[in-house]
């Protein structure tokens, strides 16, 4: 006669259960860090631009003669930004 077993295993159900929680959470990362790069993208495009349009003022100054030097800093606190590279204390 046999015994009936005793031991509870978490099946196949458990297994496809952890898979399909493993393969959204791989998707949602992948879209998540997809959206980072654009926003990145997006800033430095918008960067850039606004680095060369004061180049550009600043060009146009020199031929008008005003000798007034470019700010490194404008009022908007652009300045106050940790350069590439760096981490805000509120980044993960």
């Amino acid at each position: 006669m046999k015994t009936p077993s005793t031991e509870v295993g978490p099946g196949m159900w458990a297994f496809v259960a952890f898979f399909v929680l493993a393969l959204a959470l791989w998707l949602l990362m992948r879209s998540m860090f997809g959206r980072l790069r654009r926003i990145n993208l997006a800033e430095r495009d918008r960067e850039q631009a606004e680095r060369e349009r004061a180049e550009r003022a600043g060009l146009a100054r020199d031929a008008s003669g005003e000798g007034e030097e470019p700010s490194s800093q404008d009022a908007s606190g652009v300045g106050d930004r940790p350069e590439e590279g760096e981490r805000r204390g509120d980044e993960v």
